[in-house]
């Protein structure tokens, strides 16, 4: 039962990390603008799903049904590129506009914190487990 709170957790660390991983292009693209007639960046967003091997009827099966977490891929997000007038800049279209991404840096930085969070969670439950483990495994040693 151990082996399966490390993997679960796990499976949890490493869809934070492609989250993470995901937040951080969405933040180094927000400034990013188009040249007139190609598209913008676009904010991506992973998708997670519950992971089980086998689907279980009972909380019974639920307790040793192999569970976690995965990432099964990316959307875009359908929020409308940012348009902003500067006529001045190379990229500008025949009315003075340039088109940047749609990369909200307000939100991005709050679902950075989410996943932070989750991250730490996570590594906390992995501690835990793992000096539960230790104290098992003392409580069998002779003195």
């Amino acid at each position: 039962m151990s082996s399966d709170i490390f993997a679960i957790a796990g499976s949890a660390l490493d869809a934070q990390n492609q989250r993470m991983a995901a937040i951080a292009s969405n933040l180094a693209n927000a400034d990013s603008i188009a040249a007139p007639g190609q598209a913008p960046y676009q904010a991506r967003e992973v998708i997670f799903q519950p992971m089980l091997d086998s689907p279980f009827e009972s909380p019974i099966d639920a307790q040793t049904a192999d569970a976690g977490v995965q990432v099964t891929g990316s959307v875009t997000s359908g929020a409308p590129a940012v348009q902003k007038y500067d006529p001045g800049n190379p990229l500008a279209d025949a009315n003075g506009y340039v088109t940047g991404s749609n990369v909200s840096q307000v939100n991005e930085m709050v679902d950075l914190i989410d996943s932070s969070n989750s991250y730490a969670a996570s590594v906390a439950m992995l501690q835990s487990a793992s000096r539960v483990d230790q104290q098992i495994l003392s409580s069998f040693q002779v003195t």
